[in-house]
């Protein structure tokens, strides 16, 4: 199956966006480890209909005027990671979940460190907003796109979009 890429410019630095012919399975931050999501070989397409349409609903978020993202989507992963990550879709915007939570919430209330492990290969950062998931005691942990950008995402979904300023 081919995977086609789009790279772009936003707020929190140049996305790379990778879609399949199945949906949207990746979106990867600028210095982005190559380990933490694996990739067949990609085709720059910067005409693909998916990708313009991701881009698009990306700037109107990066604007304050989205808050779903209406993406179809195509998750590579194990199954549990595949129910992690719809987890973090099912995230309100605006709202946060601990790790815990989230494994309650897929039925695995001992698998907090795997949900941890499952969130950080989540390859569809923004759209399956692994930035809503934070630590037990409320405090923002780690995120491929560094603390800065998952402070900077929440601040535009706390009503602070007008405010927020270019990370990069």
């Amino acid at each position: 199956m081919p995977y086609f890429c789009k790279l772009i410019a936003s707020p929190v630095g140049m996305l790379t966006l990778v879609a399949s012919d199945q949906g949207l399975t990746a979106i990867l931050w600028e210095n982005d480890n190559p380990q933490r999501v694996r990739l067949p070989p990609l085709t720059e397409n910067n005409q693909h209909p998916l990708l313009l349409e991701t881009e698009r609903q990306l700037n109107d978020y990066f604007a304050g005027r989205r808050q779903r993202f209406d993406l179809p989507l195509d998750f590579v992963g194990t199954e549990f990671q595949k129910k992690v990550w719809a987890a973090l879709v099912a995230i309100p915007f605006g709202e946060t979940r601990s790790y815990g939570e989230i494994a309650r919430q897929i039925g695995h209330p001992q698998a907090v460190r795997a949900v941890g492990a499952a969130n950080g290969r989540n390859p569809l950062s923004i759209v399956a907003p692994c930035h809503r998931v934070i630590g037990a005691n409320g405090k923002l942990t780690g995120f491929a796109g560094g603390l800065a950008i998952k402070a900077f995402l929440l601040n535009i979904e706390a009503g602070e979009a007008g405010n927020a300023q270019q990370l990069k």
